[in-house]
């Protein structure tokens, strides 16, 4: 990935240790220009978006404290054009539904494959300035 003037950066909301060094892994393959934080449960997520300027969330959906949905409710309610793409291993009709009630963009059933999440990083991130 070319630099850019303007650094981007990506929240990943994810309780799971394995899990988040998978994302940042793939992260640091795909897209190395990308500045990485991480969140370990969704309040703590949502705090981040705060005081960060974020251009997408990964955003789990089964946290403690506060899980995927309120989060994700609450960013897009201060933040509606964030992006929030939803990672679960829960992949069901109802997760997509429920997701998408809350406001998410996208979703990624796990294990995350380097074609799927390279696929959300053309996604989200192909127009930027």
């Amino acid at each position: 990935m070319k630099s850019t003037s303007t650094e981007k950066t990506i929240l990943i909301a994810e309780d799971e240790e394995i899990n988040y060094f998978l994302l940042e892994r793939l992260i640091s393959i795909l897209a190395p220009d990308i500045k990485v934080l991480h969140a370990v449960n969704g309040k703590e997520a949502v705090e981040i978006c705060n005081k960060n300027k974020i251009h997408l969330v990964l955003m789990d959906l089964k946290m403690p404290i506060m899980d995927g949905y309120e989060a994700t409710l609450l960013i897009k309610k201060d933040y509606p054009d964030l992006p929030v793409v939803v990672q679960t291993a829960f992949c069901t009709n109802e997760e997509e539904r429920k997701s998408a009630l809350a406001g998410s963009d996208y979703f990624l059933s796990k294990p995350i494959t380097e074609k799927s999440f390279n696929f959300v990083i053309a996604k989200f991130f192909s127009n930027s300035q």
